[in-house]
């Protein structure tokens, strides 16, 4: 469940203002549009609970029959229909962005495994966001009844309040009374706000209603925001099977990816280099007989040739998987990995014991792409690289005393390698100020 709501805090306005926050509270867009929320959720919430309560007593009257169980579907089906508008009045007004929530699926049923509208609504009234979404509509009019009393009393009476020394001279021009009558009786005794002082002290508690006004309808609205996340929005367990859904793409496509690497390494590099020496060698062993030292001289060459080839083949296998890092470990292996770096690198590992197999390959491969991406763009002098562990956590700091700029926009390698560290629960920060020094920041589990 993604929202996209950041709660007000009292400190965090721009600098610069000559009226107070406090003061300008009152004014600002935001008060405005909880109002509107807080007044429509009214009228909302009575369509939705009574189109609610409607369906489902006669759906529930009809199970009797056939007609029960659509009329149920249908019931929820409008539900989360009334689910899509509410969400977008909370991502319009109070900019609050809720997921969608996971889709019906029926099971697959019938000839050739399609889905019909009997499976379709048999999973309407299995799902538990359907259920969810009349839960929302059943307890969300008592909230809004109350809500949209607060907002109207609390606005009406804080305006009216505050302007009152400029709409007082109604009362005596058409109505014959000197001002605001406050209470009064049978016996002809009454309290009027006319003099003066009870002018001046009307429209300062209507200002200070006004100032209260909007952390009342942020307190409302709050509740309308907790409600609308999470009845409305995508289960929890829903959002992790997506978030598991994308980790799984994210690796498929990053082993398919690796895949094609190694078959073009092997295809250009060694492959070529052993067709090429077969060749040799073949031509070698014509001319054994006929010019023993060009023969010689061919095999000789082909020697080299299998030098390279064999080179080629440990860079292939270091790139997959490294031996030195299967046989001890990631300190050692990232000693080995900085010393071929073209740029001086200190590294530091604190680690009590080795992490998982696949943590420590992806931990090892991470600083890689990072000292390469140092020795490449960077433009830096020096570099460190800090391992350490806190709790269930390993945690990789690489930094470069480069010319920064670095980040994770879509398409650099900064956002691929952020995408593949989160297949696994990792998180990936880079801060680079134009200038250096960069830091990248990698956390990843311990298992």
């Amino acid at each position: 469940m993604a929202t996209a709501y950041r709660p007000y805090e009292p400190g965090t306005e721009p600098r610069g203002h000559l009226v107070p926050a406090a003061l300008r509270a009152p004014f600002q867009a935001r008060v405005w549009r909880e109002f509107l929320y807080l007044v429509i959720s009214l009228p909302m919430a009575v369509l939705t609970f009574v189109y609610t309560i409607t369906m489902l007593a006669l759906g529930a009257g009809l199970l009797i029959t056939f007609l029960g169980v659509p009329v149920l579907g249908a019931a929820l089906a409008g539900c989360r229909a009334l689910g899509v508008v509410e969400r977008a009045r909370a991502r319009a007004l109070l900019r609050l962005e809720v997921a969608e929530p996971e889709p019906v699926l029926g099971r697959k049923g019938g000839r050739g495994g399609k889905r019909g509208p009997v499976a379709w609504v048999g999973a309407l009234l299995r799902s538990g966001t359907s259920w969810r979404h009349v839960i929302y509509a059943l307890i969300h009019l008592p909230w809004a009844l109350f809500s949209f009393t607060f907002a109207i009393a609390f606005t009406s009476y804080g305006w009216g309040f505050a302007t009152y020394p400029l709409w007082r001279w109604v009362f005596p021009r058409y109505m014959d009374e000197p001002g605001l009558q406050i209470f009064g009786d049978d016996h002809g005794r009454a309290f009027y706000l006319d003099t003066p002082f009870e002018i001046a002290a009307t429209c300062v508690v209507g200002v200070l209603v006004l100032l209260l006004t909007p952390w009342v309808m942020r307190a409302l609205t709050s509740v309308d925001r907790i409600m609308v996340a999470g009845l409305l929005g995508p289960s929890r367990l829903a959002s992790r099977v997506w978030e598991l859904e994308s980790d799984r793409g994210t690796v498929v496509d990053t082993a398919a990816a690796d895949l094609r690497r190694i078959e073009r390494d092997l295809h250009d590099g060694a492959q070529a280099r052993l067709v090429a020496l077969a060749m040799d060698l073949g031509l070698a062993k014509e001319k054994l007989d006929e010019d023993p030292e060009a023969a010689a001289k061919m095999v000789d060459e082909a020697h080299g040739e299998v030098k390279l080839a064999l080179q080629e083949l440990r860079d292939l296998a270091r790139g997959i998987h490294p031996a030195i890092l299967t046989d001890r470990g990631l300190g050692p292996a990232l000693s080995a990995l900085s010393a071929r770096c073209t740029v001086p690198v200190t590294v530091s590992v604190d680690l009590p014991q080795r992490p998982a197999p696949a943590i420590e390959g992806i931990a090892y491969f991470t600083v890689s792409e990072l000292l390469q991406n140092i020795s490449k763009h960077s433009g830096a002098r020096t570099a460190e690289v800090d391992v350490w562990r806190t709790e269930d956590r390993v945690l990789l700091q690489i930094t470069d005393d480069g010319r920064g700029g670095a980040g994770t926009s879509a398409g650099s390698g900064l956002a691929g390698l952020a995408e593949r560290i989160d297949a696994v629960d990792g998180i990936l920060v880079v801060n680079s100020p134009p200038g250096g020094p960069t830091t990248v920041t990698a956390e990843l589990p311990w298992r």
